[in-house]
């Protein structure tokens, strides 16, 4: 396994305002105590994640969300964030030339040494995970600078514990999560209390998605549920093609 000393500057690239803070608070807090750069981009506001869309129609849910996501990087000591400007739920019906554009723009400008983001399946089935994802693997493909991709994963134990709550809050798409066991892991995190009390808050500041949730399994449940992070080596596409 690696270490968060290894990292570099971290480069996550994801769908939805709270896809980082769920899946790698921990991480980014980390990266940031190590001194590390952490830079965040997401592909949408999360305009369209509510079921009340009268009462919470795109442009005000989107201006929210965007106050709630920099009040959770802020929690995480994460300051720069940029937004790639595409529709929620429209991920999908983007040209992938154009959402692989908008990665490489980001690996240019920013140089990441590592760079996370969803699997091919988008970890929980999203059709803007997986376009993201393969957003990413294009952009990657013969960029010309050697780039340490990490897609987050659970592990056996994790679903052993937690199932019956994913499966109440459907969490994940059918077949889904694809489990891998801790030896096939390139990091595995167990977050302290300290950083699960940071993550934790991050979480809390997303309230339009994450208040709810918070809410109906109670505080420490909720803790217990988020409180490891684990990560998969995956290969660029310039490695594949070796």
């Amino acid at each position: 396994m690696i270490d968060i000393a290894d990292l570099g500057t971290v480069l996550g690239v994801w769908a939805h305002p709270d896809d980082e803070t769920f899946l790698t608070a921990g991480l980014m807090a980390l990266a940031r105590a190590g001194g590390h750069r952490v830079v965040c981009a997401t592909a949408t506001r999360g305009e369209r994640g509510t079921d009340d869309p009268d009462g919470w129609p795109p442009g005000r849910l989107g201006r929210l969300r965007e106050y709630e996501l920099a009040a959770a990087l802020a929690a995480l000591d994460v300051h720069e964030h940029i937004w790639l400007g595409f529709v929620d739920g429209g991920c999908a019906a983007v040209p992938p030339a154009l959402g692989a554009r908008a990665v490489r723009r980001l690996l240019d400008d920013v140089r990441p040494d590592t760079v996370v983001t969803f699997g091919a399946d988008g970890f929980t089935g999203h059709d803007d995970h997986r376009a993201v994802s393969g957003w990413v693997d294009a952009a990657l493909a013969g960029h010309g600078r050697a780039v340490r991709l990490l897609h987050p994963a659970v592990t056996p134990a994790f679903t052993a514990r937690f199932g019956a709550l994913n499966d109440r809050f459907a969490v994940f798409g059918p077949g889904l999560p694809a489990t891998r066991r801790e030896d096939e892991l390139a990091l595995h995190l167990r977050l302290a209390e300290d950083v699960l009390d940071r993550k934790v808050a991050a979480l809390r500041a997303q309230a339009s998605q994450i208040g709810p949730l918070h809410d109906a399994v109670g505080h420490d449940v909720f803790r217990s549920w988020w409180g490891t992070e684990s990560f998969l080596p995956a290969p660029v596409a310039a490695d594949r093609a070796a």
